[in-house]
């Protein structure tokens, strides 16, 4: 009797087991590519990933680090990845410069809702404002994000011309430390936290947002290849809902989320990944222009003097179509975006 029942227990358990394994075998695979390698803000991916939120939503999601948002938007074109994280400004330069590129992937949920890029500076250099960066020397690597998008901060602070320096993107910061440059662009909680690891006190560094001088272009988004939205739009609505209870998470707590990043990279400093985390969930993810649009939502008229403003100072060979660059109608309801942690 026992001996029945004991096979019969192992034989359910057997095919509890087969059922799963199948069930998971038969979930939609995606290739997802960041922007960046395995640091603090890859938690509002690595976080669902971990937890299984992608696979109870019936995807198969890869996540692999990225060196730049214009090699993760041409990796989605080419089809390379599903999905990725990259910045809307290189999205949109993308699609303005191969107007005839058959695949141009579309942001589908805004992540980052204003511009990492800032100016820092020393302040023993004596610059306190945009205007003090007049006849200055600036450092950043050609394809910086807030190097590209100078002329606009430039214009609206009434900036004077400036010489650029290029460098590759780990001697940025030491080059401003060593008083070669008299500031750099960059990621605000990118840069400021190498200044520190290079010996410069807080206090002694001056940062300018770009978000707070009167750029208020977007940062980060979600973009997807076309024929995934074409061919499985229940897909991309399944993932950005599996992603957004995730990045509520670690936005209420993101210490827990930090250890879903340790898991892809062991090697990390938990104490500064965290830090930088939570810089940019303040600076660009819950900043005061997200709260007012709403998590994961773009604002129209916004976009639109983005895709203007873009063109320009990038001088693409096109003008930005913005109808083409943004896709809103995957998003998830307003209550599963209702994730943004309280004042």
């Amino acid at each position: 009797m026992h001996k029945r029942h004991f096979l019969k227990t192992t034989a359910a358990l057997a095919i509890a087991a087969a059922t799963a394994s199948t069930a998971h075998a038969q979930n939609k695979p995606v290739k997802f590519q960041l922007d960046w390698r395995f640091e603090g803000p890859a938690a509002l991916f690595l976080h669902p990933a971990s937890k299984g939120y992608f696979r109870d939503a019936g995807l198969d999601v890869s996540i692999d680090a990225g060196n730049g948002s214009a090699g993760t938007v041409t990796r989605v074109a080419s089809g390379t990845y599903d999905m990725g994280l990259a910045d809307m400004a290189a999205l949109m330069e993308f699609h303005a410069n191969n107007p005839d590129a058959p695949n141009k992937p579309v942001a589908v949920m805004m992540v980052y809702n204003n511009t990492p890029a800032a100016v820092l500076a020393l302040k023993k250099s004596g610059i306190r404002a945009p205007k003090d960066l007049s006849g200055k020397k600036l450092g950043a690597p050609v394809f910086d994000a807030g190097r590209k998008a100078w002329p606009i901060f430039e214009k609206a602070n009434g900036v004077g011309p400036v010489t650029w320096t290029s460098m590759d993107p780990p001697l940025r910061e030491t080059m401003l430390v060593r008083g070669d440059i008299d500031a750099i662009t960059g990621f605000s909680f990118t840069s400021l936290l190498n200044l520190e690891a290079r010996g410069v006190k807080t206090d002694e560094i001056v940062v300018m947002p770009y978000a707070q001088y009167g750029v208020k272009l977007y940062g980060n988004a979600i973009i997807a290849h076309p024929r995934l939205l074409r061919e499985n739009p229940n897909a991309v609505r399944a993932f950005l809902a599996a992603f957004a209870k995730g990045a509520g998470e670690v936005m209420a707590n993101p210490a827990q989320g930090i250890q879903a990043v340790k898991e892809r990279d062991g090697i990390i400093n938990t104490d500064l990944e965290l830090r930088r985390l939570r810089l940019a969930i303040d600076s660009v993810v819950a900043s005061p222009d997200a709260r007012a649009e709403g998590f994961g939502r773009v604002n129209a008229g916004r976009l639109a003097l983005m895709a203007s403003q873009i063109s320009d100072a990038y001088q693409t060979k096109t003008r930005v179509d913005v109808s083409k660059v943004w896709d809103g109608s995957f998003l998830p309801d307003a209550a599963m975006l209702n994730v943004l942690p309280k004042r």
